[in-house]
């Protein structure tokens, strides 16, 4: 089953990119925070290059104003998405989390089997809204969609 509206966020480390690869937990990435998490099925592929990361890109001051940290989180390891923050020009405040074995992700109930398309396991198209680890909003994408975790819709829909 997956992660629901009012659950807390499953304890889970997530990787970055910063001198070396750093750990961050959830708990500490939650703490005392507003949290906007999205996720994509996989760095540098059409959809997410294109048009999902860039519309978090394009948006960062509308939540920065509303005191929302945002992270990108994706099935891949923390140097591709740290080269992939960097082609993006993403900001250093929008956080590039690697959930390289998927342990979040089916912690979350939110795996995808992509193997159809030579990419094994990775993470649904989703974005999560959390208030101090608890799940306020979670919008799940249907299979080849993009459009309830962009963020031109999540804002629409968080206070």
């Amino acid at each position: 089953m997956s992660i629901q509206i009012g659950d807390t966020l499953p304890k889970a480390d997530l990787n970055y990119l910063q001198d070396g690869v750093k750990t961050l937990s959830t708990e500490d990435l939650c703490k005392d925070s507003k949290v906007l998490l999205f996720a994509v099925p996989g760095a540098f592929t059409p959809t997410c290059s294109a048009r999902h990361l860039p519309s978090y890109v394009e948006k960062m001051d509308e939540f920065r104003q509303r005191g929302v940290k945002v992270a990108c989180m994706a099935v891949n390891d923390a140097f591709v998405m740290s080269a992939w923050g960097k082609q993006s020009e993403a900001p250093a405040d929008l956080y590039m989390l690697a959930d390289g074995n998927a342990e979040f992700t089916k912690a979350l109930g939110l795996e995808l089997d992509a193997s159809g398309f030579g990419m094994g396991l990775r993470c649904k198209r989703f974005a999560l809204y959390a208030e101090n680890g608890v799940v306020k909003q979670l919008w799940v994408e249907a299979p080849g969609e993009f459009k309830v975790s962009a963020a031109d819709y999540v804002l629409s829909n968080i206070g």
